[in-house]
């Protein structure tokens, strides 16, 4: 069988369509972008073979269209469907209407989207499979009382998510019993808006926490590829600003650990494609649990790819068609890499700004990588998320590739709308990041300190 499909349709865009097209051009696989009229100008249409424009009642709407995205597909003649991530990635009726239509669906089954897109229901098959989690592997709760009772027995603090969640969105700290019964209810109300399923459960709160995810690659015979970790404790919200690979100072027997829950949760559902399996360590006694498996490539697989030399869009192409890697696939760890991620987005708030780009001068230099989804001349609507671009670092030490990574960030030139560039720079130069001894407060750390230098100041 073909390695690669003949011709793919990237049901996505901006910087990820753009990151799909450019290997899908490399492996000579024609490719086909999608995009809504508030896109037109982005490169990824451009750096396609043929481009098709989506209609919809609005630019989100459309690129959720999974009908619309299909037809298109098959008028095309494109014979494969990448999702990349957001939109449509880890929608199982879209997996499955894309395998139902005769294309080939890059990604893992249907089935499996929807075991692992459920977090009640992925808690109890990976801890059947012998992986940590946090509290109980019963049903979602559904009343406040039931929520208190599960505190009880874990003992507060404790975090209520919604299980059909993502992002961060509805995820909410109780330290009490009336904290609890509110955010109980304000998850759930949130949830059913958010993702139409009010499904809440609730687990122990780790308050010096490491967030460390595990990349993987299920092939068609059963077997599971672990490609390291990366860690991506540097979060504003629930949301990752900077993840690193290797996660520093984490213990060999702890990442030991890591790998092969990863590997167990992968086999437990009969895992086939690249995903990601995440968890939380808890800093102080490196007790660690299953957070959630992402069933599809991750915005941060660049640092995994600079410090393994490997393509995981490729991969992804190749086992997607043909069961299995390419031929001499031998990845081998080496070095670091640091991943910034750039956003149209007030530095202090962190508040979306969107806004045209006048000026784009991307950073160059030795083991400097930047994937970006705009360019000068393109506009940052408000219709999705503000990433801009990631610029990538990699170097043979920590050190090495943190001192590429803050040069790098300062270089990169943008103008005409406001960036968290500033912020970026401020995390890369603070104690807590330069150590490496970190944990996902390092972000509200930093922004306490600049608000008590400024009331000194003031």
């Amino acid at each position: 069988m073909n390695s690669f499909p003949d011709c793919l349709l990237v049901a996505n865009r901006g910087e990820i369509a753009r990151r799909i097209i450019s290997t899908a051009n490399k492996l000579g696989v024609r490719t086909v972008a999608v995009y809504h009229k508030v896109d037109a100008d982005l490169p990824y249409i451009g750096e396609a073979d043929h481009a098709v424009q989506l209609e919809g009642d609005t630019p989100v709407q459309a690129y959720l269209d999974g009908a619309q995205i299909v037809r298109i597909a098959q008028q095309a003649g494109a014979t494969a469907v990448h999702p990349g991530y957001g939109f449509l990635a880890e929608n199982a009726d879209f997996a499955r209407l894309v395998a139902q239509s005769g294309l080939t669906w890059v990604g893992p089954s249907a089935e499996v989207i929807e075991v692992m897109g459920d977090k009640v229901e992925s808690r109890r098959v990976v801890a059947a499979a012998g992986v940590p989690i946090s509290g109980d592997v019963g049903a979602a709760l559904e009343t406040g009382d039931e929520a208190v009772a599960e505190a009880g027995r874990l003992g507060y603090p404790v975090m209520v998510k919604a299980s059909a969640g993502g992002g961060g969105i509805g995820m909410a700290v109780a330290h009490d019993e009336d904290g609890l019964r509110k955010a109980f209810e304000n998850t759930k109300s949130m949830a059913a808006r958010s993702f139409g399923s009010d499904r809440v459960f609730v687990e122990r709160y780790v308050s010096s926490a490491r967030h460390v995810e595990i990349q993987i690659l299920g092939l068609e015979d059963g077997s599971i590829v672990t490609l390291g970790e990366r860690d991506c404790s540097t979060q504003r919200r629930h949301q990752k600003l900077i993840e690193e690979s290797p996660a520093p100072h984490l213990d060999p027997a702890l990442r030991e650990r890591l790998v092969e829950s990863s590997i167990a949760a992968a086999r437990a559902v009969g895992y086939r494609n690249a995903g990601t399996v995440e968890f939380l360590i808890d800093a102080v006694t490196g007790d660690f649990v299953f957070l959630e498996m992402n069933t599809r490539i991750q915005v941060e697989h660049p640092i995994t790819e600079l410090t393994h030399g490997v393509d995981l869009v490729e991969q992804q192409l190749s086992i997607a068609q043909s069961g299995t890697t390419t031929p001499g696939f031998a990845p081998v760890s080496r070095g670091h890499a640091i991943e910034l991620r750039i956003c149209a987005e007030d530095p202090k708030r962190f508040f979306p700004r969107p806004g045209p780009i006048d000026v784009w001068q991307e950073p160059t230099g030795p083991g400097i990588r930047v994937d970006a989804g705009y360019t000068a001349g393109t506009e940052v609507t408000p219709h999705f998320d503000s990433l801009l671009a990631k610029v990538c670092a990699f170097g043979a030490t920590r050190e090495e590739a943190h001192a590429r990574a803050l040069a790098a960030c300062k270089e990169f030139v943008i103008e005409g709308l406001v960036t968290n560039k500033p912020f970026l720079e401020d995390v890369l130069g603070s104690e807590e990041f330069t150590s490496g001894r970190y944990d996902t407060g390092v972000v509200e750390k930093i922004q306490q300190r600049q608000k008590n230098l400024a009331r000194r100041s003031a």
